[in-house]
């Protein structure tokens, strides 16, 4: 077959319902609530029991799995390594292949790791890590961010197997850790040769296209103030007092690089935000702070450097250095650390766009939007890194993800599946029944 064409050439009809009719919905619900329950927090024990969990439902399904302990030390002295913030002992890859050797090979891709519960008193029902249905509805922490698409992967070949299809061509189905934190599990399944012609990542889109997604550089500032008790501050130096010029500095270089630019972005106020998400100073109520640190998100824009990033908040911080006479002596340190996310696309006339778009248009009735992320993902690893084709679509909403009451729609579960496995076939070629 000729890769990314848009024109079928299978009996769509036919075969969307034989992919309705062997869907296992059941099956698939049970499936994702069951890993729901397993709360794999990036970085922990659950993590990697969510990993082999995964694995022995590969193998179920007759897919050749491909599970190995990811070798830490080797991957964070890469020269290309994406940075982590997470503590972790160890991390666990696998990949699930199958299909044949006939056609190209589409890879989907996930990440089982989720960010933290946080306030359990905000969630209802106790569906932190539930797995409840209700209204329609699964709920649990990853339950759109992103176990459903993760799930909806494996139920779309399996749709397939179950109805008797062979693939000229071959699916890779990636689950990936550390996706929270940098991309540990999708860096490392690069390192280990993982490659395809396309590959789709399950993200939550509301089943709408994401062929670009903004970058996001972790940085820490540290400034130093001079102490002095409380009723004398004036001999002192408050660093608070001092942050309050860099705020300032730093609220106009978002701005600044939030000007109208990239046509993909434009739905977004703010596009590349630059946010302050920790900040600690002084030790005793009584004294003026003579320490601060505050850590924050700086966004890269789509088709920027990370150098060039961070380079314009550094030249910032310095030009407000250079005019404050305690900062000119005594000037702010930056650390750049944790997870550094360049940004990444596709353009947007790129035939797997087309592809995925008509597909989808052709079981669901309607065009999806096209349209870019302001969030770091795994797409400009395999774009950069793996020189793959990628893009997001899947079930649920981005503004469900880290939030209390995560849901995903069941609904869209199902539809994104459906269109999976019409894709699958489009892409990698069906043999003869």
């Amino acid at each position: 077959m000729t890769l990314f064409s848009t024109e079928p050439k299978i009996s769509n009809s036919h075969f969307s319902a034989l992919i309705a009719q062997h869907l296992d919905v059941d099956g698939m619900l049970h499936c994702l609530q069951e890993l729901i329950k397993i709360p794999s927090v990036t970085g922990s024990a659950a993590e990697s029991q969510a990993q082999h969990w995964f694995a022995a439902r590969l193998e179920e399904s007759n897919f050749q799995a491909d599970l190995w302990q990811i070798d830490l030390a080797a991957v964070k002295a890469h020269p290309d390594f994406p940075g982590l913030e997470a503590p972790r002992s160890e991390a666990w890859g696998l990949v699930g292949s199958w299909g044949g050797e006939a056609g190209p090979t589409l890879v989907l891709n996930g990440h089982i790791d989720v960010v933290p519960a946080g306030d359990l008193q905000q969630w209802q029902a106790g569906d932190a890590f539930s797995g409840r249905i209700a209204d329609g509805r699964l709920y649990g922490r990853g339950a759109c961010d992103m176990k459903a698409g993760l799930v909806a992967n494996l139920y779309a070949v399996k749709a397939l197997q179950a109805a008797g299809i062979k693939l000229k061509g071959k699916v890779l189905l990636e689950s990936v850790v550390g996706e929270e934190d940098g991309g540990l599990g999708t860096f490392a399944t690069l390192l280990r040769g993982y490659r395809g012609e396309a590959a789709i990542i399950t993200e939550p889109t509301e089943m709408e296209l994401i062929p670009a997604c903004a970058g996001a550089l972790t940085f820490r500032l540290t400034l130093s103030g001079l102490s002095a008790h409380a009723s004398m501050r004036r001999e002192g130096v408050s660093a608070i007092e001092k942050f309050w010029l860099i705020w300032e500095a730093l609220e106009k270089l978002e701005a600044r690089r939030n000007q109208p630019g990239h046509p993909l972005m434009a739905r977004f106020e703010l596009p590349y935000p630059l946010s302050i998400g920790t900040l600690q100073a002084g030790n005793w109520p009584s004294s003026v702070p003579d320490q601060l640190s505050a850590e924050g998100r700086l966004g890269v824009a789509l088709g920027e450097a990370p150098e060039q990033a961070r380079r314009e908040l550094e030249e910032t911080l310095t030009e407000v250095c250079r005019n404050d006479s305690w900062l000119r002596d005594h000037p702010v340190a930056v650390d750049w650390f944790g997870g550094q996310f360049a940004s990444g696309h596709i353009p947007v006339e790129h035939p797997l766009v087309g592809l995925v778009s008509t597909t989808h248009h052709r079981l669901h009735g309607n065009l999806p939007a096209v349209h870019g992320a302001p969030y770091g993902s795994d797409l400009r690893l395999m774009t950069g890194l793996g020189g793959v084709p990628t893009l997001h679509y899947g079930p649920g909403s981005a503004k469900q993800a880290h939030a209390p009451n995560e849901y995903v729609p069941i609904s869209e579960l199902i539809s994104t599946a459906q269109t999976l496995a019409l894709v699958i076939l489009e892409f990698c070629g069906a043999d003869e029944m």
